[in-house]
């Protein structure tokens, strides 16, 4: 179950594991397991799903547990890896664009599950 805040239901375009971050799928519905820092991302899993189709409930915002990437420090702003795992956003190139989940609450290493501020945002390289 997700710590607080507002979740929506959607459905899965494949199998997504809990506490990973999800972007926007192919078509209106569809949330896809997120796999990098270009993608609109949508927010957090709960539970996940085992197989496409599936009834997803994805937090948009406020606090939520998430499972972390790499190491993470308090304050950093997150965005996925090609897993779906929360790893702290890097300034971008020129002309690139970059999606963030939101802010670390607390510090981790790989495969802690953590709580993060969802914030959904973008930065522009």
């Amino acid at each position: 179950m997700s710590v607080l805040g507002y979740s929506i239901a959607s459905r899965s375009a494949a199998e997504i594991g809990a506490k990973l971050i999800v972007a926007h799928g192919a078509s209106d519905g569809i949330a896809k397991q997120a796999a990098a820092a270009t993608d609109k991302l949508i927010g957090v899993t709960d539970l996940g799903a085992d197989a496409a189709n599936q009834i997803l409930d994805i937090q948009r915002n406020g606090p939520a547990k998430v499972r972390y990437g790499g190491a993470v420090e308090r304050g950093d702003y997150l965005t996925s890896d090609a897993a779906g795992k929360a790893v702290p956003v890097t300034k971008p190139a020129a002309d690139t664009t970059v999606y963030y989940i939101g802010q670390a609450s607390v510090s981790g290493v790989a495969d802690d599950i953590c709580v993060v501020d969802l914030a959904p945002g973008v930065l522009k390289g």
